[in-house]
Parts: C-alpha cells; sequence; structure tokens
C-alpha cells in the first residue's frame, strides 16, 4: 500500500536532482534549446563524461529528456515550468540566504557609477516593445539563438560586438539579453555599449523566463 512517505521521497528525487550548482547550469543551457552533450559539457565547464553523469540525474527526475540524432544524445527539458521552478528557487534563495545576496552584488554590483546594470523588467520591456521605443539585442551564441530567441531581437554575440556595431540603431534605447539573470554576457554588453555613447539597458530575465511566461517567441 502506498503511503504518504512514498510520494514524499519520490517527490524528493527532484529536490535531489537539483541538488547540484552543474546541473542548475545544465538546466539554464538546455533551457535555451536542445543541446549535445558535447556542448552542455563545454557551457558547464565539465568532462564529456561528468556531464554524462549529471544529465542521468536529471533524466531520471524527468527533468529532461534526450533523443538520439546520428551519434549524438541531444537533450531538451521536458516541461517549460522547470524554468519557472527555478526561478521560484532564485527569488528564494536571494531573499532568505545572505550568502546568495553577498554573491550576487559581488558578481553584480548594484552601485555602479555609470547605472550600466540597470534593468528593465518583463513589463517595461513589453511595453517599449509594443510602443516600438525599443530594440532588442541577443548576445547569446548564434546556434542559441537559432534555437529560439524574442520577437524582432538582433543576434550579436558578445564577441562580436565591436565588429557589428553598425547592426545596432542610434535612434531607440537598445535591450540587451540574454541567457537567464544570472547570465554575465548582457551585462557585460551593456558595460561596453555604454562606453560607446549608447543608450542601453539588460533584461532582468533572460530567453527562458520569457518563452515560459507564454510571451511570443521567434
Amino acid at each position: 500500500m502506498t503511503s504518504r512517505q512514498d510520494l514524499f521521497d519520490t517527490l524528493a528525487q527532484v529536490g535531489k536532482a537539483l541538488g547540484s550548482g552543474h546541473r542548475l547550469m545544465l538546466l539554464e543551457r538546455i533551457a535555451q534549446g536542445e543541446a549535445s552533450v558535447e556542448t552542455l559539457a563545454s557551457t558547464a565547464d565539465l568532462t564529456v563524461g561528468n556531464a554524462s553523469a549529471h544529465l542521468q540525474h536529471l533524466r531520471r527526475a524527468g527533468l529532461v529528456t534526450a533523443t538520439r540524432c546520428g551519434k549524438q544524445m541531444l537533450y531538451r527539458l521536458t516541461d517549460q515550468r522547470i524554468v519557472t521552478l527555478m526561478g521560484l528557487m532564485r527569488e528564494v534563495a536571494e531573499t532568505n540566504l545572505a550568502e546568495m545576496e553577498r554573491l550576487v552584488s559581488r558578481m553584480f554590483p548594484d552601485a555602479n557609477p555609470d547605472g550600466a546594470l540597470e534593468a528593465i523588467s518583463r513589463d517595461e520591456l513589453l511595453s517599449g516593445l509594443n510602443s516600438g521605443d525599443v530594440a532588442l539585442l541577443d548576445v547569446r551564441p548564434e546556434e542559441e539563438f537559432e534555437a529560439g530567441h524574442l520577437p524582432t531581437a538582433i543576434n550579436i554575440p558578445l564577441g562580436q560586438l565591436e565588429s557589428m556595431l553598425d547592426e545596432l540603431p542610434r535612434d531607440r534605447e537598445i535591450i540587451a539579453y540574454c541567457r537567464g539573470p544570472y547570465c554575465v554576457l548582457s551585462h557585460e554588453a551593456v558595460q561596453r555599449l555604454r562606453k560607446l555613447g549608447y543608450q542601453v539597458r539588460r533584461f532582468d530575465e533572460g530567453f527562458p523566463e520569457w518563452k515560459a511566461a507564454g510571451l511570443p517567441i521567434h
């Protein structure tokens, strides 16, 4: 006979699978679009063997699925609600863990004299897109952009930013975004563009959160 303990033990499998920083990094990358174990290993700075082991934990917990494409295994999220779950984890940690607050403030300092790290919320971004007052800059790698992106976004990977400035408008505010709230790509892009005289801010979320909210993507 099934007991309440059995139910909670099964539920705990999800918590155990999420109990690794490396697995959370893998999930953040998979949330951009399906990816091979080699790509995921590179993103999370893991060996292919270690990445495969972490991915098996995520599969057993029902968080990712895998399909074979030739000799490669491609991984994808099983459910967009996983992005929401990770967002809730982040909010709880930032609210209740002093260490989390300290780490975030060190990685993304708020006391920035030129305001380069000022962020725009989802609602503000929607309003700016509807009015035509903003232009979107996606600074993720090209393969992630091709897997899905916000409508009308221009893709300029961070490493190509200075060589593709002609692609950026000067008559509108630019909103840069990348993989999510802890992705450093958009922060770096904003800082560089501010120094070049562009009016630019970053989106305080990323592509996965936008998609999980049911908003339009291309």
